[in-house]
């Protein structure tokens, strides 16, 4: 079994012996992603699969913040943000943005790259070297920034 897997399943435990409804529901949730993903890929899955899922699950949890801060409803705001800082303590610490400029230019670098026709090139060295540790989003922005220049 991952290590990941098994951490959310103490975690789990942890959180039906204290009582703590809103983490115990947000746990369950993520493993019953992670056990769907399972069946659908008919193995057991990797740390790093498993990370994949918990960004997702976390990228969801950032977008409905954006639609509920949109229609102005701060009550599930706070519910979302509330469970966005649960799933963000299961993934691996995420690069500063200093961190990441520093890699980007790395890369660029690496690929010789020399313009915005060679983002494609330059994001696929990136996020293979950051690996579940920046925000997809954040990596583009830095790296078309840079190659504008």
């Amino acid at each position: 079994m991952s290590e990941l897997l098994n951490r959310l399943q103490n975690e789990m435990k942890e959180a039906l012996k204290s009582k703590n409804k809103e983490r115990l529901s947000v746990i369950r949730m993520l493993i019953s992603e992670i056990k769907k993903e399972q069946i659908d890929k008919k193995r057991e899955l990797t740390d790093d699969d498993i990370i994949k899922i918990i960004q997702r699950y976390a990228k969801q949890r950032k977008d409905a913040i954006e639609q509920y801060k949109k229609a102005n409803r701060q009550d599930l705001v706070e519910k979302e943000e509330k469970e966005l800082n649960i799933v963000l303590e299961f993934l691996p610490k995420q690069f500063s943005k200093e961190e990441l400029e520093k890699i980007v230019d790395e890369c660029i670098n690496e690929v010789g790259a020399t313009s915005l026709k060679d983002m494609g090139k330059v994001m696929k060295v990136v996020l293979d070297r950051v690996k579940g540790r920046a925000d997809g989003k954040v990596v583009s922005e830095i790296v078309r920034k840079r190659l504008e220049t």
